[in-house]
């Protein structure tokens, strides 16, 4: 029998060695999809460009953060990019810092405890009942819905969405459904079905296939 630690001669051959080891057990079972943190870079389909992104996990929950570069229409764009998520994948707080062309993009949402959320400082109650930010260049953002549903395979859920369109970052509800198809694939839809797209993901609900917009290279 294993024991580790200091207390190998006390606990070994007895029953709370036994115990100590059915905890780790579960413990294990029970984060075999959370990685402390995670870096990952993808290869942009429609456009010449990459993103990079990383993945924490903190006290207060999940940190997200990447750059985006891309040539958008005959314009350089690069796009920095900060998430804040509750321990539930929610959204809490986005900031979004870079360039199209010659255009400056600045960008703030925030979340309060009341899930009002806000766009540069105004209010926008249109947004109500919207859980999660959609950055419309980055794949990493279908990472929180499907994190937060853990949808069993066959099932689906409708949500709404704050997407972020490039161009415009004009802040605007949207709804979308993801539906998982099996164990690490999502049919993700929006605008009513007039957008439709399989995803292949990994275990952490990370991106690795989005047909015909981004493809994972590194893990």
């Amino acid at each position: 029998m294993l024991c580790f630690g200091p207390y190998d001669k006390q606990l070994s051959g007895s029953p709370g060695c036994a115990v100590f080891l059915v905890y780790c057990l579960l413990r294990w079972r029970q984060n075999l999809a959370i990685v402390t943190t995670r870096s990952i870079i993808w290869e942009r389909l429609d456009y010449p460009g990459h993103e990079a992104s990383r993945v924490e996990q903190r006290q207060n929950g999940w940190f997200l953060q990447g750059t985006a570069v891309f040539h958008f229409e005959r314009q350089p764009c690069r796009l920095d990019y900060t998430i804040q998520c509750d321990h539930e994948w929610r959204t809490e707080e986005v900031t979004v810092d870079g360039w199209l062309g010659n255009d400056v993009v600045r960008h703030e949402i925030t979340v309060d405890s009341s899930r009002r959320w806000h766009f540069d400082g105004r209010a926008r109650s249109d947004l109500e009942g919207c859980v999660d930010v959609d950055l419309g260049f980055s794949p990493l953002t279908n990472t929180l819905p499907i994190r937060r549903l853990t949808l069993e395979i066959g099932a689906s859920a409708q949500v709404c969405a704050a997407w972020l369109p490039v161009p415009g970052f004009e802040l605007r509800p949207l709804e979308q459904v993801y539906s998982r198809l099996d164990v690490s694939r999502y049919r993700y839809e929006s605008g009513g079905g007039r957008f439709a797209a399989d995803l292949d993901v990994d275990a952490e609900g990370l991106v690795i296939e989005y047909p015909g917009f981004w493809r994972l290279l590194q893990a």
